[in-house]
């Protein structure tokens, strides 16, 4: 947002009484201070916040970045690293593309999408699309760690939730969850407790108030069991499933790159004997290739493909048969 239209977005809260949009347009401001490395008058303003009883210290990341429950994560994954379906890469582009030229969007009186609901079987880039869309938009990647977030006792799991958000809404970042589904569960299950409920209840609550420079991700291999509350609150919903034929030969053909050798099969080929892998499978057949070659430099790029292509599927074809 240009400065002069942020300052119009506060003065107009604080005279109608919208303490939402007020503190929305607070957030924004300090987010646009951060990115310009004036932290001083970023924690001023945030200090004036908290004077005002929106929230306590314990929501801030230190300058070491640490915070309970979440990890600082600067990626080095790029967009054009992965190869993603073109609806899902367009999808992408465009969330980018809003985020970045978010001052345009707000002169007209619009908001970027910043909430992206990623789901597909494990294995198939959810974790590297976030990753990268974090790296694309130049913001950290603020990774949260269940382990720590979810509490044994009433009350506790929700209050460092806020805290959570509380860090992430007044600087630019991408919030990621991953196997989101650990939180936001489907409240109507009669199997679920009541502290569950509310935590998912308090989770939506604190989704659908994060400011729009606030990108959140969530990713969940199990999509059925997410409460059914959870689809609305997301803008953008991609699934990412294995990789089809033309991702597939464009990963041989990058490997061929790399190799610089002939290896005897054509990219279809390929495709084909790798039909159904997950992109996990693939990179771990890849990094087998490298490890192998590093430690055997002598040895045959045709053969080895050939015989680890070979084992790779006799051993796919005895979990499938198990």
């Amino acid at each position: 947002m240009a400065r002069a239209d942020l300052l119009v977005h506060l003065v107009r809260a604080a005279k109608s009484g919208d303490d939402v949009e007020l503190r929305r347009s607070v957030d924004a401001l300090i987010a646009e201070e951060r990115s310009k490395d004036h932290h001083l008058l970023a924690e001023r303003l945030q200090e004036a916040l908290r004077s005002n009883g929106s929230g306590g210290r314990n929501g801030r990341i230190a300058p070491n970045g640490s915070l309970t429950g979440v990890d600082l994560v600067h990626p080095t994954v790029r967009l054009d690293d992965l190869f993603l379906e073109p609806e899902t890469r367009e999808a992408i582009a465009e969330l980018i593309e809003e985020q970045r030229r978010i001052e345009v969007l707000r002169a007209h009186g619009l908001e970027p999408r910043h909430r992206l609901l990623l789901t597909g079987p494990p294995g198939n880039g959810k974790t590297s699309l976030a990753k990268a869309t974090a790296e694309a938009l130049l913001v950290p990647l603020l990774v949260i760690r269940y382990h720590e977030v979810i509490g044994s006792y009433l009350g506790e799991t929700a209050a460092r939730l806020a805290q959570v958000f509380e860090a992430a809404r007044t600087r630019q970042c991408v919030l990621f969850f991953d196997e989101f589904d650990a939180l936001a569960k489907e409240r109507g299950d009669q199997h679920e407790t009541g502290e569950i409920k509310r935590v998912v209840t308090t989770l939506l609550l604190q989704i659908d108030e994060v400011p729009s420079h606030v990108v959140v991700i969530a990713a969940s291999n199990h999509s059925e069991l997410l409460d059914r509350a959870v689809d609305r609150r997301f803008q953008i919903r991609l699934r990412l499933g294995p990789p089809g034929p033309e991702q597939r030969m464009a990963w041989f053909e990058s490997l061929l790159d790399e190799l610089g050798q002939r290896v005897g099969m054509s990219p279809q080929t390929f495709a084909k004997r790798t039909a159904g892998a997950s992109y996990s499978r693939l990179n771990d057949f890849t990094e087998d290739l490298r490890r192998r070659l590093v430690l055997d430099p002598g040895i045959s790029a045709r053969r080895l493909v050939s015989s680890r292509l070979t084992r790779w599927q006799h051993v796919t074809a005895a979990h499938r048969d198990a």
